[in-house]
């Protein structure tokens, strides 16, 4: 009994590393050429496995992508749930967040920020591509009451990564919490 346990345990853990390495393959493949560029070949040569291993995974590619973007948003959440839960002031854990995701390592994030605004043609995306901002929603309902202002912070946090990744601008932490600050109180 303890044999098959074993053998049943070393192949899932098997199957979720070569899934994990699928959904990082998408994720480079998306950095590299696109969302346009994802397919179940190119995903499958990236993470150095035959397509049929993908698609056994992955029947679509709306579930490659939706895998890709959960990844994405499961990372995003975790740190928001940590600035939510840490003492402190929130706005600057946030604005080091945008900073962070939207400055070093760029082509990423560019490549996230694509995947996002690709499920507005996607329908099997958008719930979670709306993650990232139900979770800076949370966060900001941690500051105010106003829903006026939540949805401002919600907004300027989004146009914040989005002017910063596509403007090349400097990804300063100190000018990031002067803009959210300022969504706050107006």
């Amino acid at each position: 009994m303890d044999d098959t346990t074993d053998t049943t345990d070393g192949r899932r853990a098997r199957g979720e590393k070569r899934r994990a390495e699928i959904i990082e393959a998408t994720l480079a493949v998306v950095t590299r050429d696109g969302a346009a560029g994802v397919t179940h070949r190119t995903v499958a040569k990236q993470a150095g496995t035959t397509t049929s291993l993908s698609t056994y995974y992955f029947a679509t590619l709306d579930d490659l992508l939706v895998a890709a973007l959960t990844s994405v948003a499961d990372a995003y959440t975790a740190r928001i749930r940590d600035i939510i839960d840490a003492p402190g002031d929130k706005l600057t854990g946030l604005a080091h967040l945008i900073a962070e995701s939207a400055g070093p390592g760029r082509e990423r994030a560019l490549a996230e920020r694509e995947l996002a605004t690709l499920a507005a043609r996607r329908p099997a995306l958008r719930p979670v591509a709306r993650r990232w901002r139900e979770n800076i929603a949370e966060l900001a309902a941690t500051l105010t009451d106003d829903p006026a202002a939540v949805a401002a912070l919600v907004a300027a946090s989004d146009g914040l990564c989005t002017a910063i990744l596509l403007d090349n601008a400097p990804a300063d932490p100190d000018r990031i919490h002067a803009v959210l600050r300022r969504a706050v109180r107006d």
